[in-house]
């Protein structure tokens, strides 16, 4: 197959250059994130030359020294991209009167810039530093102006110091920027008092960075504040994992592979830890395991409300379902099965209960029948939803309003967390949530807390699926603990058996393999063998961009998704959205360049984390719509809500070309492609194979070596997780 040339890597090494010269102007600077374009009279080059990097505090007449790499933007020209940028005030007369004249010196415009200069020539800052008082020598300044300039010139100064003191600590500009953004003038005393604190407060920050510049500041590997912080972050990264806890024995492990230590001081360490109340132990199951604090009281507080609800009574009055049944029949001429009304009659007599089922199985239509019901007796109903997708989802399958649960709870970015809660619950009788095994411990902690306490709970899934990208395996506890009430709906119901999709994803749930021609060659699902991962690289790109275009008028950049078992690899997500971004927007008018990946109109991305002040959340796809180089953002649309990325910030948004599985929860797409071979061996779970065929709606093509699905159909679930909810629940 002939592909088209692809461009080189982004990570491939291009050699570091240095400039410097005088900033003639200050052409864009951003407060919030010190991004900022500049056009600099460079030693040895005639023109003036744009420069892209940032500063916290910038002006016309300072000197800069940076290094970075030329680059040739299709619309700008050539730039010097500035990795590093140091600020020194001017020496010259000209370039003092400049920088006084550029507004960034509180009290001083450019008339009074020429009168200051005119006055004490290349003295002035050493007057300005040293003999303040002179400064009402000039005409126009007194007493209170010249304070304010005085002050003015201490904060620069200050502003100076403190990028020099990170720079000489190995932190690069845009950190140094966030840095100084987070802890203002306070940045030093932090970063020497406790380095570690950067890693806790400031995203893009890393443990292995925090402790990099610790060492610097003359940490020894066994430091008690060392090995606290290491501990700390090996529970953290766990819980990124999806556990809640983890056994003292695997965390000092991980702790200590972290650190590079050895097993007896992190044990101590742990105990330090423990006595500050950060971490928390308890038993599970019967071994001891350290829990975050916060996610121990979390986990407790929603088997505690939960059992409440459960032991309560709904707050709508009895139902004759020999009644209501045919009359919700008779409006959607849709008769249930024995099991959906069995299913709609353990709900309306149930204060909290929970629907679980397949694809095919009817959970939509036993929802619809149970919402018009309950409406038609005036219950005030809300529906939401992990994610914007499966909301939309909701709302078309009901014909009812349905939001993101943060939507529902109401975000508030001012103060962090919610605005709904306790003292402010929702407005509602009964709350629905659908794709509950995407709900972590954190955000059901935050809705059980705001549902009212009269109101009823109906918890909607797949419990089959992967658990939550967040920890714990909030739907899966809640079930195997017997304290709810649980609908499981198993029959397949005959017009969705006639998808292969659907026939295929009960196959693996039971841990038989799919059949890849049940349905022939117009089939929804298709398994093609691979030998290789190199070689099913090619195959798989060719799949994307021109089979299933050809055979099925799908768009690859819009309606075909790629999902894979892990981020590494040949067909990781990594290099699956280099190869297949340099196919599918290979030349874009314009593009920037951070973290290590290109961003260009057109391109398919995906949020990586929850951003409140941006409303967008771990797994929001989007399509980027523009850069914006005046403001030096990357404009992403959700959906058509328009959000902008700094540049300086986009070290949460990922291409998703591809993307892995765990972060396709809750979403359905036209098309899917899966490659699945051996070389995801430490992933190969049946419910990650089951979640990643069950996101088609119209295709899904496998692309799998046989001895890694069987492996995946036969290995049950991915790694059991660290939680106590359950235990909590069935003690209730």
């Amino acid at each position: 197959m002939n592909r088209p040339t692809r461009p080189p890597p982004f990570e491939r090494a291009q050699p570091v250059e240095a400039l410097a010269g005088t900033i003639e102007r200050v052409t864009f600077h951003s407060p919030e994130t010190g991004f900022c374009v500049l056009k600099v009279q460079a030693r040895g080059r005639r023109d003036l030359v744009p420069v892209i990097g940032h500063a916290p505090a910038i002006a016309a007449g300072e000197w800069i020294t940076a290094t970075g790499l030329w680059h040739t933007d299709r619309q700008h020209g050539l730039q010097f991209k500035a990795d590093t940028l140091k600020v020194t005030p001017p020496t010259g007369a000209a370039g003092i009167e400049k920088y006084l004249a550029s507004g960034h010196m509180r009290g001083i415009g450019p008339m009074m810039a020429k009168r200051i200069v005119a006055a004490f020539g290349e003295a002035t800052f050493e007057i300005v530093e040293a003999e303040p008082g002179r400064l009402t020598e000039v005409d126009g300044i007194g007493k209170t102006r010249a304070a304010r300039i005085v002050s003015g010139w201490a904060e620069q100064k200050a502003v100076r110091e403190i990028m020099l003191f990170l720079h000489a600590h190995g932190v690069g500009t845009a950190r140094a920027t966030r840095i100084f953004k987070t802890y203002g003038h306070a940045a030093i005393a932090v970063m020497t008092e406790d380095p570690y604190r950067l890693a806790r407060d400031i995203r893009g920050i890393g443990f292995k960075t925090a402790d990099a510049i610790a060492m610097k500041l003359g940490l020894t590997p066994e430091a008690p504040q060392r090995l606290r912080a290491g501990v700390s972050f090996a529970l953290q990264t766990a819980t990124d994992a999806g556990h809640c806890a983890l056994p003292v024995a695997d965390l000092v492990t991980l702790a200590g592979d972290l650190l590079g230590v050895a097993a007896d001081p992190v044990r101590t360490a742990l105990l330090d830890v423990l006595e500050t109340g950060e971490v928390v132990q308890d038993i599970v199951g019967d071994r001891a395991c350290i829990f975050l604090a916060g996610l121990h009281a979390a986990e407790r507080a929603i088997a505690e409300r939960l059992l409440r609800r459960a032991r309560g009574t709904p707050p709508w009055p009895g139902i004759d379902l020999d009644r209501a049944l045919p009359w919700v029949e008779g409006r959607t001429g849709r008769t249930l099965s024995p099991s959906q009304a069995e299913a709609v009659r353990l709900v309306l007599a149930s204060k909290i209960a929970v629907i679980t089922g397949g694809p095919g199985v009817g959970k939509t239509s036993t929802l619809d029948t149970i919402l018009r019901i309950l409406r038609a007796k005036g219950v005030r109903v809300l529906l939401a939803a992990p994610t914007g997708r499966a909301a939309k989802r909701m709302a078309e399958q009901t014909g009812l309003e349905a939001k993101t649960i943060h939507r529902l709870l109401e975000i508030d970015p001012k103060h962090g967390g919610f605005s709904r809660d306790a003292e402010n619950p929702l407005a509602c009788d009964l709350l629905v949530v659908d794709e509950t095994s995407m709900v972590d411990v954190p955000l059901m902690n935050a809705l059980t807390k705001a549902v009212p306490e009269h109101a009823g709970l109906l918890l909607v899934g797949d419990v089959d699926q992967l658990p939550s990208v967040g920890p714990g395996q909030v739907l899966a506890d809640v079930i195997a603990s017997g304290a709810v009430p649980v609908a499981r709906l198993t029959e397949v119901f005959r017009q969705a058996a006639e998808s292969a999709i659907v026939v295929n994803a009960h196959r693996i749930n039971a841990g038989r393999s799919p059949e890849p021609g049940v349905r022939g060659a117009d089939s929804d699902f298709h398994w093609i063998e691979i030998d290789a991962p190199e070689p099913a690289l090619a195959t798989l790109v060719e799949v994307v961009t021109r089979r299933i275009p050809a055979r099925f008028g799908l768009d690859p950049a819009r309606d075909v998704q790629v999902l894979t078992p892990m981020q590494r690899g040949v067909l990781g997500a990594r290099n699956l959205n280099r190869e297949l971004q340099a196919v599918l927007n290979p030349n874009p008018p314009t593009s920037v360049e951070r973290f290590g990946w290109r961003f260009a109109p057109g391109d398919r991305v995906m949020e990586s984390q929850n951003d409140y002040d941006r409303e967008t959340f771990n797994g929001d796809l989007g399509t980027v719509a523009r850069i914006d180089a005046e403001e030096g953002a990357v404009i992403v649309s959700f959906d058509g809500r328009e959000v902008a990325y700094p540049f300086g910030e986009l070290d949460t948004l990922v291409p998703a070309y591809a993307t892995t599985i765990h972060k396709s929860q809750g979403s359905e797409y036209p098309a899917v492609v899966i490659p699945l071979a051996m070389q995801h061996w430490t992933m190969l779970a049946r419910n990650l194979l089951y979640t990643g065929v069950t996101r088609g709606k119209r295709l899904v093509v496998l692309l799998g070596q046989r001895k890694a699905v069987a492996v995946a159909v036969r290995g049950g679930s991915v790694r059991p997780r660290w939680t106590k909810l359950r235990a909590w629940l069935a003690a209730g």
